[in-house]
């Protein structure tokens, strides 16, 4: 997938004023890389002879050249038949119908991406070009295909392009013959923005589908915690907050749900008309932005109060506004808002590769991720270690081969594949590996490990797992152990306590990856994020060394006891420490954590448990 941005106005092309042979071959000179037809002799006559090309193209061009005697001749004869994606064909009423690529206009729904219903994923997921809103970029990487061009429709100023340019995209892509989706913010079908990009698509003769997605009208506010109805309440209005003349006085009803529009901004102006046109004051209001999101913010609130509520809560931009009782709803069915570590800025270093599955399991509980690359992989300076190593695994020099990281896999399979080998390689070699996302890896590339820790995921649970050496039974007595050039020695001398010859090698190492951005790093000693997690002793003396350490106010979640040792030895104070010690098991372990914050704050009367939220300037000291 690649992406861009529309930094310029697409317009159509007037044709040219001049006339006779020149202008009509530029005229029809195709505007895309498309083949060009052949010139219309070809079918009048014999073919033109091999040293003629040149005087075979004009009488062609001149042929086709229109007159005012031939205008309306031409226009009685059958379309000439053309071929791909710009083939002609006859509508009922005799007008010619041309087919372009295919076009859809797709819902991106109120914000979530995993909201968009299975037919605009499909859709996305085919598409050679997609034009899609600002707000909307997150829901297209989610689902484009590797080879799609994704444009943003943004102007030099990065300002939304006007209907006429964003459309002028799409149908220009269209009669180019490519794949196109339009995927359009929010909910077109109720914004209204649905008519006018089908519209432009209609007067350009170009056919369209359209896949509706889930409303923001009924999204928003199932994630903020209420319905439409329910109780007295057994109307809904929808209104557009943007309308200058509303009838206040008709949008005044107790049994009535209003929803207005882009009326988040507005909130205390609106308050004031619906008071003023009969409303009670006591009626309960709800402003939600961002909603569906781990973004999401809601102040509830009634009429008579909402002004001051806003103003405290010091939040700005568009969003929802739902007037009415069914607001108080939410005291029971609010499920989004209250997720354990809903909101928190949650810092993730990591290696440049991969960060694993602990984004979407912290999405899970509402937090935001945030991943730094802390690490980078790279071969080891010396490669004649590794490659004996692995001339030895396949001449049958080992008994054993233990993996203690995903980077270990990957270095020994790249090795592998360099001399053109594959899993086969490890034919009646046993192999230990510790972690998930090592065993992972291993099963991935073919091989599926003989022992792995049954409880915690750490070296010594594998040393426990691991068995003795026995003469009688193992014919070899050697252990491969690719690992970081950094790596800790205590597997090794376990292993050789058990009676094995440990070949300890190295087989890539770990350096430093660049520092992250100003405002990430100032993030991280001012107290700017919720908590940081370490998922190996590396990552902690890495972040420590390009950033700087954490704010004492930000919680600190490791994965095992070793990766805490290193905090401490950091001068950080650990907070969480996985049970397991497994990415979901730390992820957990933040979890409790965060609750528990929740519920101590809810008892004193407190309005958040962000960490955040209580950062002072004193800096962090271990306990």
């Amino acid at each position: 997938m690649t992406t861009r941005v529309a930094r310029t106005t697409t317009t159509a092309k007037k044709a040219s004023p001049k006339s006779g042979p020149k202008a009509s071959a530029s005229a029809t000179k195709p505007a895309s890389k498309a083949p060009a037809r052949k010139p219309a002799a070809k079918s009048a006559g014999a073919p033109a002879a091999k040293g003629e090309p040149k005087t075979a193209a004009k009488a062609a061009t001149k042929k086709a050249a229109p007159t005012k005697a031939s205008t309306a001749k031409a226009a009685a004869k059958p379309a000439e038949t053309r071929t791909s994606a710009t083939q002609a064909t006859e509508s009922p009423r005799g007008r010619r119908k041309v087919a372009h690529g295919h076009v859809s206009l797709v819902a991106a729904g109120p914000g979530d991406p995993e909201l968009l219903t299975m037919r605009a994923v499909h859709l996305l997921g085919d598409a050679d070009l997609v034009v899609v809103d600002a707000d909307a970029v997150a829901v297209a990487e989610a689902y484009v295909g590797s080879t799609a061009e994704v444009v943003v429709a943004v102007d030099a100023a990065g300002l939304p392009l006007d209907q006429a340019a964003r459309s002028a995209l799409v149908i220009e892509a269209a009669r180019e013959g490519r794949t196109t989706v339009r995927l359009i913010a929010g909910d077109p079908v109720v914004d209204g923005s649905l008519l006018h990009e089908a519209g432009a698509l209609r007067r350009a003769h170009i056919d369209f589908e359209v896949a509706p997605g889930v409303s923001e009208v009924t999204g928003v506010p199932a994630y903020a915690g209420f319905g439409l109805t329910g109780g007295r309440t057994r109307q809904v209005r929808i209104v557009d907050a943007n309308d200058t003349d509303l009838p206040w006085a008709e949008l005044v009803s107790a049994r009535t749900t209003l929803v207005l529009l882009n009326g988040a901004d507005r909130a205390p102006e609106i308050a004031t008309h619906l008071i003023e046109a009969g409303a009670d004051e006591g009626t309960p209001v709800a402003v939600t932005r961002r909603g569906t999101t781990v973004d999401q913010r809601t102040v509830v609130s009634t009429l008579g109060e909402i002004g001051v509520v806003a103003k405290a809560a010091r939040q700005s931009g568009p969003g929802l506004v739902v007037v009415g009782d069914v607001v108080g709803q939410r005291s029971k069915l609010d499920w989004f808002e209250v997720k354990a570590l809903f909101g928190w800025r949650v810092l993730i270093p990591r290696t440049q590769d991969h960060g694993g599955p602990v984004v979407s399991l912290l999405r899970g509980h509402g937090a935001i991720p945030i991943e730094v690359p802390t690490i980078s992989v790279e071969p080891p300076r010396t490669p004649q270690q590794i490659d004996r190593a692995v001339h030895g695994l396949v001449s049958g020099r080992y008994e054993w081969i233990g993996f203690t990281s995903v980077n270990a896999v990957k270095a020994i399979r790249e090795k592998l594949q360099e001399y053109g080998l594959d899993a086969r390689s490890f034919a009646g070699l046993k192999v230990a590996a510790v972690g998930e996302p090592t065993v992972a890896a291993l099963i991935e590339f073919g091989v599926r490990p003989d022992i792995v820790p049954c409880s915690e995921q750490t070296t010594s649970a594998l040393l426990d797992e691991w068995p003795h050496y026995d003469s009688l039974v193992d014919p070899i007595n050697r252990v491969f152990l690719p690992r970081a050039d950094i790596a800790t020695d205590t597997l090794a001398a376990g292993l050789a306590e058990l009676g094995w010859e440990v070949e300890d090698v190295t087989a890539y190492r770990t350096v430093r990856a660049a520092p992250p951005p100003a405002e990430t790093r100032e993030a991280i000693k001012t107290g700017g994020f919720d908590a940081v997690l370490f998922t190996s002793s590396s990552t902690v003396r890495n972040l420590v060394g390009i950033a700087g350490k954490p704010h004492h106010t930000t919680v600190v979640a490791c994965i095992g006891p070793q990766t805490a040792k290193a905090a401490e030895e950091h001068g950080l104070r650990v907070d969480v420490l996985a049970e397991t010690s497994t990415v979901p098991g730390l992820v957990e372990a933040l979890a409790a954590h965060g609750e528990a914050l929740r519920v101590a704050a809810l008892e004193s009367g407190e309005g958040t448990w962000r960490p955040s939220r209580r950062r002072t300037t004193t800096r962090r000291k271990a306990t």
